[in-house]
């Protein structure tokens, strides 16, 4: 048997991308036509991906397993935004806080059939359970690592219990956007940003409000 070169190895690998990507790009179409995640079978993934069932359990353990991957970049890019946000920056920490909630929300309300799955599904399901728990998790390290350096900067309230208010903001917040890209269409996103940023400055952060 000769062996695999790695021209052979790339592509190969190039291919499975490919067709993990279009598994996954069939089931985001289903989500957002509206379908519940519970109610899709497998093989609507596979009319839809117009792939085989081997060539599907070639790459995914199941459904859960491609809503988990494809969830997990959105993640990743939501955490990449929560990471880079500075408090200390030399401008109103109000108004950035404003600026990176209104990208937040704009990715959520882009993917809000992936993300209404995921929260769907976590509740019955133990793969996926533990993935939103782990991505909540992330959300809380990032925040309650900013708050701990602000107060050991003298910036934040030395009696604020860190770890109370992270878990209030951090998971009140992820409700509180997932509830109003329900309800609203879009045009009350400015303001659900600008509150959430006034909420979380002036709240947790304990900066002077200023008028």
């Amino acid at each position: 048997m000769r062996p695999v070169t790695r021209r052979q190895a790339g592509h190969h690998a190039a291919r499975s991308a490919a067709t993990r990507a279009r598994v996954m790009s069939a089931l985001e179409r289903l989500l957002d036509d509206g379908e519940a995640f519970s109610e899709i079978s497998v093989q609507r993934i596979l009319d839809e991906a117009d792939v085989s069932r081997a060539t599907f359990y070639a790459h995914f353990r199941g459904k859960p397993d491609v809503l988990v991957q494809l969830t997990d970049e959105l993640r990743e890019s939501l955490l990449t935004l929560a990471r880079h946000w500075d408090p200390d920056a030399e401008e109103d920490g109000a108004e950035r806080f404003a600026r990176f909630f209104e990208e937040v929300i704009a990715i959520h309300r882009a993917h809000q059939g992936v993300l209404t799955a995921v929260r769907e599904a976590a509740s019955y399901d133990p793969a996926v359970g533990d993935f939103y728990t782990a991505d909540l998790e992330g959300f809380d390290e990032t925040v309650l690592r900013t708050l701990l350096s602000e107060q050991a900067a003298g910036l934040t309230d030395a009696g604020l219990d860190a770890v109370a208010v992270t878990r209030i903001i951090v998971r009140g917040g992820a409700q509180a956007i997932a509830h109003h890209i329900d309800v609203d269409d879009g045009s009350g996103d400015a303001a659900m940003a600008r509150e959430l940023a006034r909420t979380w400055w002036y709240g947790a952060y304990r900066r002077p409000a200023t008028r």
